[in-house]
């Protein structure tokens, strides 16, 4: 997820949505874990825009275990030249940061505030509070007992995206994988004291209108839609 000109919310294929001068502009990307889907336009993304006279390098914030991985599995110079040691060490392309849970970032007039949940791995969600209000991201996840104080704790909550990614028919699976399925997602919902637009994303493919009607039947009272390919959100 692009937000304004300048930040990405984890760095998985979408990336190839952007037009080159689009990924130019991309100075920090919030990563909510190290899983492949969620970090896979990561490499590409910095080689396309690396310069040997940059002015600002590209900032990856992440829990501590997310930028291990990123650094041992995928900027190894084996599976991808190491651009945190080019065009030198000492003025690297990339830079990390770690964002621990509970968090705050201060880029220009926006604030991102890191939120622990509950995943297969170490994981965060974020929220991204500017003068018009806050826009929550849920990352990967399952029912949990941390996303929702802080949701409620934001009393302009304007936006939620929330994944939930298999049927109701799996979900001893979707537990097992640390994700969300309709019911339990709605359960969960009836844990929110506001009433903001909600988003869906991260269904498998092929499960998305099934997924849909099935979150539209547990909670018909809520405004609920897809999050697809190219839409523009206005916080």
């Amino acid at each position: 997820m692009l937000i304004d000109e300048d930040v990405l919310l984890d760095a998985g294929t979408g990336i190839g949505d952007l037009a080159l001068d689009d990924l130019r502009s991309i100075r920090h990307v919030f990563l909510t874990h190290a899983h492949l889907d969620h970090i896979a336009g990561l490499p590409l993304l910095i080689d396309s825009i690396f310069e040997e006279e940059f002015v600002t390098p590209v900032t990856v914030y992440g829990r501590q275990e997310t930028l291990e991985a990123v650094k041992a599995h995928l900027f190894n110079d084996v599976i991808w030249p190491d651009f945190a040691e080019l065009p030198s060490p000492d003025n690297p392309m990339l830079r990390y940061k770690v964002c621990n849970p509970g968090d705050t970032v201060a880029i220009d007039h926006r604030e991102f505030h890191a939120v622990d949940v509950l995943h297969s791995v170490p994981s965060l969600g974020y929220t991204v509070q500017n003068s018009g209000g806050v826009f929550a991201v849920s990352g990967d996840t399952k029912t949990n007992s941390t996303l929702w104080p802080v949701l409620n704790a934001c009393s302009d909550l304007k936006v939620l995206v929330i994944e939930v990614s298999f049927p109701d028919e799996q979900e001893s699976l979707a537990n097992m994988a640390g994700h969300y399925c309709p019911s339990t997602m709605c359960r969960d919902l009836e844990r929110l004291k506001h009433e903001p637009d909600i988003w869906l994303t991260g269904m498998k493919p092929g499960e998305e209108e099934r997924i849909l009607s099935q979150v539209i039947a547990a909670a018909p009272d809520k405004h609920i839609r897809m999050l697809s390919r190219g839409t523009v959100i206005t916080v």
